[in-house]
């Protein structure tokens, strides 16, 4: 019965989410580490140094407050695995490799900072979303990513994404 409504509510809250990009501008995404749809070098993930790679916001709305960026893989296994949520990142160009750029939530490792690439097995699929939002959101450090894409909502001003892929060498 729980399950169910979580599932629900991530549906709606999904629902909210799409509605208001559908609506929004788009952000150019880009990496100086990896092309759009190509892979992530070993430095980025578990078999490197694990730390974030850069990356090259284009497009920013003048009335952006600040950005939010989400990394996910929904190519795991049990579902969506959340990498890093990262908000409150000031409205620039660049997010910089290796530095924490904003207030970080709880990834599905269960931890509060980037965690890079890592599948079990085959190669997958990891997604950069960058939000420009009208707003700083008013959410706790360590929070879940339905607690930030809640507070996103109707504040959203326009989104991107950049793809990268990775498998294990070993």
């Amino acid at each position: 019965m729980i399950k169910t409504k979580y599932r629900i509510m991530n549906i709606l809250i999904l629902y909210i989410i799409m509605e208001t990009i559908a609506k929004t501008t788009t952000l150019n995404i880009s990496s100086p580490a990896f092309a759009s749809k190509g892979f992530i070098p070993a430095k980025y993930t578990c078999e490197g140094e694990n730390v974030n790679p850069a990356l090259h916001v284009e497009n920013i709305p003048q009335s952006a407050k600040s950005l939010t960026l989400i990394v996910e893989d929904p190519d795991a296994p049990g579902g969506t695995f959340d990498h890093w949520i990262v908000w409150n990142i000031r409205p620039f160009a660049m997010i910089i490799e290796d530095v924490v750029p904003g207030v970080e939530g709880k990834n599905s490792f269960g931890k509060t900072n980037y965690r890079g690439p890592c599948p079990p097995t085959g190669t997958h699929r990891y997604f950069f979303k960058v939000y420009a939002l009208d707003k700083l959101l008013d959410v706790k450090a360590g929070a879940g990513k339905m607690e930030v894409e809640a507070a996103m909502q109707g504040h959203i001003l326009a989104q991107g994404e950049i793809i990268g892929m990775y498998k294990k060498s070993k």
